[in-house]
């Protein structure tokens, strides 16, 4: 089976982001119109994750109605319904889908607080948004929310 790839509506950025934290190419843009939407669905073979029930009735494409406007229970949802597991969680960069790179410590110097670079080893660049990422105590948070999330 090929690796599932979201497109989450305009109603949906918080999932979206989410979804990117687990390590699933999913992508979000609020400026889309539904057309638009639908389309780029259609053309990428992504699920169409939506709480807009018109554009359910549309056809030649996969969508997920999500249920709950609470997050927890829509990545509920979306982990449920299609058996997705934590495995490759931190590969992408949240604000913009983007896989991320290793990166070398001194690649970090001068684009991170003194006190990371210290402190930390290892980072993380997004090679779109040019976002460094490491693992501190808001990483911890991240993960004991998956490990919640998707138990």
């Amino acid at each position: 089976m090929s690796e599932i790839r979201f497109l989450a509506d305009s109603m949906l950025g918080t999932l979206a982001k989410w979804l990117r934290i687990l390590g699933y190419d999913t992508l979000y843009s609020p400026k889309l119109t539904d057309l638009e939407a639908v389309r780029l669905a259609r053309c990428e073979g992504r699920v169409l994750l939506t709480r807009d029930t018109g554009l359910l009735r549309r056809k030649g494409f996969r969508a997920l109605f999500i249920q709950s406007e609470v997050l927890e229970e829509q990545l509920a949802q979306v982990l449920r319904e299609f058996g997705l597991r934590s495995d490759n969680s931190f590969s992408r960069c949240p604000v913009c889908n983007a896989v991320l790179e290793d990166v070398p410590k001194s690649e970090a110097w001068g684009q991170v607080p003194p006190f990371v670079f210290h402190t930390q080893e290892s980072f993380r660049l997004c090679p779109e948004c040019n976002r460094f990422y490491w693992r501190g105590t808001h990483w911890q948070k991240m993960r004991a929310q998956l490990d919640k999330l998707t138990k």
